[in-house]
Order: C-alpha cells, then structure tokens, then sequence
C-alpha cells in the first residue's frame, strides 16, 4: 500500500556516492525537495515501495522520522543523557505517526521479503509463551525484567477481515495510532530495537550503547514495547552528530547496496552502477569493460539499460570464472558475451565500441605483472582505438593513477611502447580466444570479435584520429582505499 502523501525519505550513501543518489531519487522516483550531506541524502516522494527498492547508487533507505539540530549537552553525564532522550523522543504522538505511515508501506512487502521470518517467530512465540507459564508466580518487577531482556515479538502474518482492502500486522494497531491515545499504544505487542550511531562531541561523553538503552528504556515506558535485539519486528536508527541528528526506520530489511545476483564480489555493486549512469548508454549501444574482472560493471549495466550489447574482456582465467558466474546468477547471458583476451590489444575494429567502461586495476585486491602506471598509455591508447567518435570513456582510478593522468594529460602517446605483461594486464597472446569454458553457444557475432588481427596492426593504433578529452570526476570511497571516477569523451581531429 502506497502512502496517502508524500513522503520524507534519507538513504545513507558511502562517501562520494551522495551525488549519485541524489541524482536517482529524482529521475527514477520524481523526488522533491532533495538535499544531501556527507553520507545522507534526504527527498520527499509519493513512489511506492517497488519503486523505492529499485535504487542502486544508496546503501540504505529510511523513512525519516526527524531531522534534528545539533544538540548542546550539560556537562552532568545523568542530565545529558535525559536531554538526549527528551531530544531524540520528544512528542510520543510523531512516533505513532510514522508507524502508521511504516506499517502502510510495508504491505505484503515485509512479509514476502523474509519468507522464513514467520516460520522462525513462531517458534519464538511458542518458546515464550511455555516460558511465561512457568514464570506465574514471579514478581512484576521481574516480569518486567523478562520483557526487556527475552520477549519475543508475536508471530508475524498478514490479516484480512474481508471488509478492508488495508492489510495489517498481528501487534499492529488496526486503526490509525494518530486516533489512538498513546495509553492504548501499550496494549499492542511491537518488538524493536535501537541501532545508534555517535560521532562529533556526543561520541566524546557517551557510547552508543548508553544512548541506544536509555532511549530503549523510554520506549518500553512510553509505549510498552518490547525489545529484542535478535530478530525485532521494527528497528529504529539514531544518528546523533554536530551538524544534525537524525531518527529513522528503515524501509527495507535488507541495504539496498545488496545484490543477491552478485556470486563473486569484486567492485562494490554501488560504484559499478554510478560509472555506469556516466556513460550515456543509450538502447542498442555496444559497451565494452576490456579489464571486466568479476564482471559486476556490466552486470549492473545490463540489469539498468538491458537493450545493450555488452562485451567482458579479462586476460585471467579465475577472473572469467567469476564474471561468468555473476553473468549467469543475473539471468544476463543473452545480454553479455566474455573473451578472453588482453586490454592492450582488444581485437575488435576501431571505432567499433560506443562505450568503454573500467575499472583500472589498483593492485590493492589483484597483484598485477606489470605497474600499471607504466602501462596506462598503452591502455588508454587501445581503448581511444576501439572506441568512436562521440563515444564515452569512464574509469574507475586510484588516487595515484589520477594524479599520474593529471600530470601527464588524457591525450595519449602516438607510438606503442615495447612493454612485456604478466598475467592480469600483460601483452596478449596474438589469438585471443572467446570465453567458452561454461558458455556453451555461438561466439558473437555483433562487435566482431572473431575479427582478424592482421588486419588490424599497431600501425592503425598509431595513426588511428580523435582523442580523449576530460568531461567530469568524482571521487568516491572504496572503503579504505580513495578512488575517482574519470569521465571523458572522444572528438574528432578536427575539434581538438
């Protein structure tokens, strides 16, 4: 079920990334209102839940609760921590609000997401409750130590009275909680959990486990909630920081950065697609990765343009395997074909290839034979070759590569240095062979790749025209390493 109005969401972004997301939301969700921070991006949209999971550049999506103002704390530790509960809180009635708002979302959609979430919470609730029956005699004090530390959520189904088109969770108020005093709240089981992140001068007074309790604690006296850490029906995110804090629930289970196609991870599945929302891939296009690796560029390229032709080339075997496997995993065998041949001489014609896109091996996860840096002239002149004019290039280059492109400009060497290879980026043997150890069907036929080399020889990649010129970089994060996105475009002699 969609929501009545329009929504206010934030997806969390890894750094750099916070552009691309912003630039998603609006064209794939008409999101308004779209402003983004370091790691955040925050948009309002009427989209439904469908449409929301089909973003790719974010890591997570939320539905935003508050978005707060940095918090000044006392310097008594018992105080500070009050005034972030009442900070965080607040009015009791915005909760029901947004849990209103969260259960509508949801529909069939958190039910048929984890399958196996009913199965197991009946197991639970069947374990509580012989368990509760045996605790009779307790006290309540130590009932309500129970609660806190072991209840487990009711089962989880969706109900249909058969007079209501609106589905609703066992827990769940049947009614909108905006109507509901806050006192009958208490009468509804709900688990959840709080999952807290301090940075900046909070993070320098308390833990995120002192803030995650004590604010736990006042929803189990506020609205008589029970947590469980393990498998909770409702998780609550707080990020409390110096430029702002923000509450939110999280619209999905899983991070939308998770790709169940994704069998051998190379590339983070965000960063592939952001190079490719660069490219300009337009609907009957050849795309070419002539270092493919695992092959998750393409793969994230033809899941998002799929009337492609798409073109993997590794020279390594193992790196094939995976492609392969990644390829057939997406169901994208009839979109991408994989050869095995060298970057440093592609056989395919020249101006044969709209858009070349790669990710330059840094020789952080995958050692390569040869320094890449001294081998970059040679790759980037090869790939000027195959690639037409009007035809875009985007890489993926580590800080040093970038400094080094930078320093020496884009325009590539006119003559073919004599550099010997080694195994992910070395010299090619001379027949290059198409990938075919799994793939049991025809070579294709559309990029040519069958083409003759003789025909092609390193006089043409001397005098072949056109050349690179730089468009737009990003520098995005890869983790513990800093990389950026080098965008560029191919012109005609004549326009240098």
């Amino acid at each position: 079920m969609v929501p009545a109005a329009p929504t206010r969401y934030f997806c969390t972004a890894g750094k750099g990334m916070e552009h691309f997301v912003a630039q998603e939301v609006k064209n794939k969700l008409s999101a308004k209102e779209v402003e983004h921070s370091s790691g955040k991006v925050f948009f309002t949209t009427d989209s439904d839940l469908h449409k929301l999971q089909s973003l790719k550049s974010a890591e997570r999506l939320f539905l935003l609760l508050k978005k707060l103002p940095p918090l000044s704390l006392p310097r008594n530790k018992g105080r500070g921590l009050y005034k972030i509960k009442q900070y965080v809180i607040g009015d009791p009635c915005c909760w029901l609000d947004a849990l209103y708002v969260w259960q509508n979302l949801q529909g069939k959609g958190f039910k048929e997401e984890n399958p196996h979430f009913l199965k197991r919470n009946t197991e639970h609730a069947q374990t509580s409750l012989a368990y509760k029956k045996r605790k009779e005699d307790k006290t309540d004090l130590e009932a309500e130590d129970y609660h806190l530390d072991n209840q487990i959520v009711s089962p989880l189904t969706c109900e249909d009275d058969g007079n209501r088109s609106e589905k609703t969770f066992p827990g769940m108020p049947t009614r909108n909680p905006k109507e509901m005093p806050v006192a009958d709240m208490k009468q509804h089981c709900i688990s959840f959990r709080v999952s807290c992140r301090c940075s900046g001068t909070i993070a320098k007074h308390f833990t995120a486990q002192e803030v995650g309790r004590i604010i736990g604690i006042a929803f189990i006296k506020q609205f008589g909630w029970k947590a469980d850490l393990r498998n909770p029906y409702l998780e609550i995110f707080i990020h409390l920081n110096d430029i702002y804090s923000v509450v939110g629930f999280p619209v999905l289970r899983h991070p939308l950065a998770s790709r169940e196609y994704i069998q051998c991870t190379g590339l983070r599945s965000t960063v592939a697609w952001a190079m490719a929302s660069l490219a300009e891939i337009n609907s009957g296009a050849f795309v070419l990765d002539p270092m493919c690796g695992f092959g998750t560029i393409l793969v994230e390229a033809a899941k998002e343009w799929p009337d492609v032709n798409y073109l993997g080339v590794d020279v390594n075997d193992s790196q094939l395997r995976g492609a392969y496997e990644n390829v057939k995993t997406a169901g994208l065998q009839d979109k991408i074909n994989l050869l095995k041949a060298s970057a440093l001489e592609l056989p395919l014609r020249s101006g044969s290839i709209d858009v070349v896109i790669s990710d330059i091996p840094f020789g952080k996860k995958f050692k390569a034979a040869k320094n890449t840096k001294l081998l970059l002239p040679d790759i980037l002149q090869e790939m000027e070759r195959v690639l037409n004019v009007g035809g875009t290039l985007v890489l993926l280059l580590s800080r040093d590569l970038y400094n080094h492109i930078n320093r020496h400009g884009i325009r590539i060497p006119r003559r073919n240095e004599n550099l010997s290879g080694g195994n992910e980026i070395g010299r090619p043997e001379m027949k290059s062979e198409l990938y075919q150890e799994k793939v049991n069907r025809s070579p294709a036929t559309v990029l040519s790749i069958r083409e003759d080399m003789t025909q092609e020889t390193l006089a043409c990649k001397m005098t072949h025209s056109g050349s690179l010129m730089p468009v737009e970089f990003h520098g995005v994060s890869l983790g513990v390493t800093d990389a950026f996105i080098y965008k560029c475009k191919k012109i005609s002699s004549a326009e240098l």
